[in-house]
């Protein structure tokens, strides 16, 4: 069995893994990365089909770190960033007969009709409420303890199926919403802190830079699957290996040694003196068995929300306006669907001129259940849905359906000891880093963020 010598193998070939190996090509690194699919890109492909460009996989991403912003300016010449439409900056929330748009501003949350009057004068009170001293806090709590419960229901629930597809009483507010959490601990609550962010902003040495922290909406011209095309090709193909089946790490005297079988191909074995893993918690226990059972368990035991995303485009559309990201409906309305995005309200060329693309969402941790419904029921219920959420009678001239039973991780009550588990283990191998959507955020901005930073570190050991 030969041995192929590198210095440095990731595991993994979604957005973090792609973007972590392209700054360390761009270093002159010796890199190389594995991945177990015939094609590169993660969850994140688009395709393009009767007309209609959908995503199957996420379907947008926001500009909120300094690193998503540099990924596409180093990328420019290839890959052709594209923000929203100013209609983006709109979002429905349903509640119980009919949208009605999320308020933007302290005079629209006064007028909506959203949340309840108590509710609404409870956010003057919000000035002077005592910080929290529960670090395992959930989001559900939080928000009740500081707004209330209707702006639980309609706004925070809502948006949280948008996100994580999750539960806001599961979700730790320290982890899943770590700046929200930081404006109550660091100033005492919502408003002053975001008022004392306002100011700070103003003197940042930094300003210039992370004024390009738009937190805009963005696609990609031609769809998100260009820009981790992009990234494979400058890569080169010759540090990227596909279809790798039944691979192992395991610790040796100078660093390690992964095997793995190629295309049912004999076992191949390669040693690199660094490995990184950007794999689902899930999959872990089969890829570092060397490690202890005690840390390995709370891989196996991260929770993740299952998810149906459903693209539905129509030719000619004759239903609601679309003039919004989408809308997203609250758990409290006992609906079939998580939300319902317009991407072709905000980005061009996803629909036929005079048609319409949406992206419908299912499942989530509180709907698990409709995982196990056949797709016939699946297209059935959204059929069903649309007629009366977006007031369409018309047969959808597209309808594709895409599952995926591990699409979000969950920051939950068991994050802390996920994280302490990938101390011990980092600190017990040295050269290993177990990275992906386990710590430091699940959006496109995070992963790139991790990556980014994560390629730094390695440049400097």
């Amino acid at each position: 069995m030969e041995n192929i010598e590198k210095e440095i193998v990731i595991i993994g070939a979604g957005l973090t893994g792609l973007t972590l190996a392209f700054y360390l090509r761009k270093r002159g690194k010796n890199v190389l990365i594995l991945e177990k699919n015939e094609r590169t890109g993660g969850v994140i492909n688009t395709v393009t089909e009767k007309g209609f460009t959908y995503e199957t996989g996420p379907s947008t991403g926001v500009l909120s770190s300094l690193e998503i912003v540099e990924l596409f300016e180093d990328l420019v010449q290839q890959c052709s960033l594209q923000v929203a439409a100013k209609g983006a900056n709109k979002r429905y929330i349903w509640k119980k007969t009919k949208w009605e748009a999320l308020p933007s501003g302290l005079l629209s949350a006064v007028r909506t009709p959203l949340f309840t009057l108590k509710d609404k004068l409870r956010i003057l009170g919000e000035l002077f409420r005592k910080a929290g001293g529960t670090p395992n806090e959930s989001v559900a709590d939080l928000v009740v303890r500081r707004l209330g419960k209707s702006f639980l229901d309609y706004a925070v629930d809502p948006f949280l199926s948008g996100v994580y597809a999750g539960d806001p009483s599961q979700l730790i507010t320290r982890h899943a919403l770590p700046k929200l959490y930081a404006l109550e601990q660091n100033y005492g609550g919502f408003v002053r802190g975001t008022i004392a962010k306002q100011k700070e902003a103003k003197t940042d040495p930094q300003r210039a830079q992370h004024k390009k922290v738009t937190r805009q909406v963005f696609s990609v011209v031609d769809g998100l699957k260009k820009l981790t095309e992009t990234l494979h090709e400058q890569i080169g193909n010759a540090n990227i290996l596909t279809n790798c089946k039944d691979l192992s790490i395991q610790p040796t005297a100078s660093g390690f040694s992964i095997q793995f079988r190629q295309n049912s191909d004999d076992v191949k074995s390669i040693l690199a003196s660094k490995v990184i893993t950007t794999i689902g918690g899930y999959a872990l226990a089969d890829v570092i068995p060397f490690a202890d059972a005690s840390d390995l368990k709370h891989f196996a035991e991260t929770t993740y929300s299952p998810v149906i995303q459903i693209a539905v485009g129509y030719n000619h559309w004759s239903g609601i306006k679309l003039d919004a990201f989408g809308g997203l409906i609250s758990s409290k309305d006992k609906r079939s669907v998580l939300g319902v995005l317009f991407p072709s309200a905000i980005f061009p060329y996803r629909a036929p001129e005079g048609g319409a693309l949406l992206s419908v969402f299912m499942g989530g941790t509180k709907r698990k259940d409709l995982l196990l419904l056949p797709d016939t029921e699946i297209e059935k219920l959204v059929k069903a849905e649309l007629k009366i959420l977006m007031k369409v009678d018309a047969e959808p001239d597209l309808l594709r359906i895409h599952r995926y039973q591990h699409a979000i991780a969950q920051y939950d009550v068991k994050t802390d000891d996920r994280l302490k588990s990938i101390s011990n283990i980092e600190k017990k191998y040295p050269g290993l880093i177990i990275a992906g959507s386990i710590r430091d955020g699940i959006g496109m901005s995070d992963r790139v963020k991790q990556a980014k930073i994560l390629a730094k570190e390695l440049m400097m050991t």
